[in-house]
């Protein structure tokens, strides 16, 4: 009798399908690079280049002496600290939501990660503008999603339109995630876009996961509303996503929440109770400072972001073949570097903006993400979450090297 040889994976297609995160990869690379002796500066990363406040930090210490923290606690989140998210939310966006609706998660992007396995089905199709962060189709694939992007791009502002929406919709949508501010453009919706985005979402009962990590990083006297609260009728369809990694400069922290309707918390703190169980106790208490304190930090890193986004955009547009829309919010340009590909620069043709940014980081010494990371070719993303004298270093570097296309 012959057996039949089965090969079998040494990886699951579920976990070898993942892509790595370009932002994470392109951020190793350029401090790689810097340990080897590279003067390399990074435009890589989404992450404040201030110390975390001195007062959560403090709050943090004297956690570590506290035997209660120690121990296990609620895989939801610590009482206390839940019910600080839900009062923070009420003041910061209007949004009233109850404590038991608030799941606090190892960081923002578990939040994104549980949203999606929480209510989307195999086969289900997710609405994603674009250009979006990263790891938002990684998140909808691994729930067994479909990602359907929705493309806008800088004659737009980068904003999406119901229209568009509409065009993408099938009967097997089940959600859209907004972003607002965003990342990787920094585009905001003005509340007649976000309101009208929302009334179309609960005529075709679809649902809308709202990413407002970057709610206190916007300019120029914009405000980026909050979706349920400018469409109340939309709050049993909807889960909001936040964190305190941009507002306080407390990304290593790894806290973040999601709040939504009491049977998706429900369902996500049972995933969550086997997945991680409780975020760490001394970083749940570091966050609970951050968001029952004053938001004075919040707003001086803003003025600082604020400076280094008028620097970055005069001196962006001053590159032959790029064209940067003035970011409203969060802390990214996402310049078209279109009029660029196609062209040699020290001997190489650049046909894509993978192949630009590679030279740029072989040339220049200077790390940006391309497009391709977003879902946009022909684009950079620079964050300027850098030092002032970082950022005008780089992006003269840069703009000396591309000045050289022909």
């Amino acid at each position: 009798m012959s057996e039949t040889t089965v090969t079998k994976r040494r990886i699951s297609a579920r976990i070898g399908g993942i892509a790595e995160s370009a932002t994470l990869a392109v951020d190793a690379k350029a401090k790689a690079l810097k340990a080897a002796g590279r003067p390399v500066i990074g435009f890589g990363a989404g992450e404040p280049d201030f110390p975390t406040p001195p007062e959560i930090v403090e709050a943090a210490v004297a956690a570590t002496k506290d035997p209660r923290n120690h121990r296990y606690t609620p895989a939801a989140g610590l009482p206390e600290l839940r019910e600080a998210i839900a009062k923070k939310t009420k003041r910061d966006s209007g949004y009233e939501v109850a404590a038991s609706q608030v799941l606090v998660t190892n960081g923002g992007k578990q939040a994104v990660y549980q949203a999606f396995a929480t209510i989307i089905d195999p086969g289900d199709e997710v609405l994603l503008p674009a250009p979006y962060w990263t790891t938002y189709p990684e998140a909808i694939g691994l729930a067994g999603g479909v990602t359907v992007p929705v493309v806008a791009d800088e004659t737009s502002g980068y904003l999406v339109s119901v229209e568009q929406l509409e065009a993408a919709r099938t009967p097997r949508t089940k959600a859209l995630l907004f972003c607002s501010p965003s990342n990787p453009t920094g585009a905001v919706y003005p509340r007649e876009q976000v309101e009208a985005i929302g009334r179309w979402a609960v005529e075709h009962g679809i649902w809308v996961i709202s990413d407002e990590i970057y709610e206190h990083l916007t300019y120029d006297g914009v405000t980026a509303p909050s979706m349920p609260v400018v469409v109340p009728e939309l709050a049993d369809t909807c889960i909001v996503v936040n964190g305190v990694a941009k507002t306080y400069a407390m990304t290593g922290w790894r806290v973040g929440w999601m709040i939504s309707p009491a049977d998706v918390t429900k369902a996500a703190g049972n995933l969550q109770s086997h997945l991680s169980s409780n975020v760490a106790n001394v970083s749940q208490r570091a966050a609970l400072a951050a968001v029952s304190g004053s938001l004075d930090a919040a707003h001086a890193m803003r003025t600082a972001f604020d400076r280094r986004r008028q620097t970055i955009v005069k001196l962006l547009s001053e590159i032959p073949g790029v064209e940067v829309p003035t970011p409203q919010g969060a802390f990214y340009v996402y310049p078209s570097v279109k009029g660029l590909l196609g062209k040699e620069i020290r001997g190489v043709r650049a046909d894509s903006s993978v192949d630009l940014a590679a030279l740029v980081l072989e040339h220049a010494e200077v790390a940006v993400v391309p497009g391709e990371a977003f879902g946009t070719p022909g684009y950079f993303r620079l964050s300027y979450a850098l030092g002032d004298e970082d950022l005008a270093a780089g992006v003269a570097r840069m703009g000396a090297l591309l000045a050289e296309a022909k």
